[in-house]
């Protein structure tokens, strides 16, 4: 099976020129002061609710000040868990730009004069035009099921946008580096991926992230479920010995994405899994598996670790004789009659 006959793999590949486009829209424009705001809210669905757990956790780490993530349908049914009367920023996060639980949880929060809101998207869509802020990323546009190349490059933006709103236009600028890094890894670690998606004696895969890491694990899990159907499972890096470590043996892949801060400790639990007969895969920095050596601040270069755990995913759904562009049961877009 070649895989340039596939969307998926195409998309994957091409990401980091949508990349290029996230960091020109952000950089152009003009965002909303964070001073302004008592809290932000970063909302989305599927991926890009695992967008905003990522996303809110940088913005926090970056201005200091309260972010939280909230599912799109969560924000909408009980918004009386999530918002205050204090004013808030809501990031609302969709690829489509048309997933009716985020659309109906924008103009309700609108409705009740909250604050302000800030849509990023790959769709210049209905969601867009509810926007007090606006950032399309035309060349993230996908025509597969599973999100990848929107995925990345929405979370380039986001993560610019954080930065950028935290007045740390350093890191914006470092980011410039990101697209060339991201051509490399692919091109490195393609085989890396291949090796571990195709083998089937494997039927279960973790994925271990802290911190601002731990939305991306999860969205590296959702990608190993739609594509591949398989048991899969993302958690932060130290709770997985509290109880999930009971499940791995020779048949489990536990996938580490490690930090520089708290590399020790995070590697110390990887060890311990290949110990009970665990498969590791470690990304990082350096001294990883993949080891990205991009000189990209660390709270800025987190789209390094997708390309490579994407393409893992691509190649176990062909192994499985599945197609990657067309999961089982999913559409690109959920729209519900509310």
């Amino acid at each position: 099976m070649n895989p340039t006959n596939y969307h998926t793999y195409n998309e994957i590949r091409s990401q980091t020129e949508a990349w290029k486009e996230a960091l020109n829209v952000v950089s152009g424009m003009s965002l909303p002061k964070t001073a302004d705001y008592s809290q932000v809210i970063f909302t989305g669905c599927g991926s890009t609710h695992y967008l905003s757990f990522a996303g809110s956790a940088l913005y926090q780490e970056l201005t200091g000040r309260a972010a939280r993530a909230v599912p799109g349908g969560e924000l909408l049914l009980n918004s009386q868990n999530t918002l205050t009367d204090q004013k808030t920023l809501l990031v609302a996060v969709s690829r489509s730009g048309t997933t009716t639980e985020t659309i109906k949880a924008v103009e309700k929060f609108e409705a009740e004069k909250r604050g302000d809101v800030v849509v990023i998207s790959n769709y210049d869509e209905v969601l867009s035009r509810l926007a007090d802020f606006n950032i399309v990323i035309d060349k993230g546009q996908e025509e597969s099921v599973a999100q990848t190349r929107s995925f990345a490059s929405m979370y380039v933006a986001a993560t610019a946008m954080c930065a950028k709103m935290a007045g740390r236009t350093d890191l914006v600028e470092a980011m410039g580096k990101l697209p060339e890094i991201g051509n490399w890894l692919i091109g490195n670690y393609e085989s890396h991926a291949k090796g571990i998606g195709e083998n089937l004696n494997f039927d279960r895969f973790y994925f271990l992230g802290s911190g601002i890491r731990y939305g991306l694990a999860c969205e590296a899990n959702l990608k190993m479920k739609e594509m591949t159907l398989t048991h899969s499972e993302p958690f932060h890096t130290l709770e997985f010995r509290h109880g999930p470590m009971s499940m791995v043996n020779e048949k489990a892949v536990v996938v580490g994405l490690l930090s520089d801060t708290n590399r020790v400790h995070e590697a110390k639990v990887l060890s311990e899994m290949k110990m009970l007969g665990g498969t590791v895969s470690a990304l990082g920095e350096a001294e990883a598996d993949v080891a990205f050596g991009s000189g990209v601040p660390e709270c800025v270069r987190g789209v390094l670790y997708l390309p490579v755990l994407q393409l893992m995913a691509f190649y176990r759904s062909l192994a499985k004789g599945l197609n990657p562009d067309r999961p089982e049961n999913l559409t690109a877009v959920v729209k519900l009659d509310f």
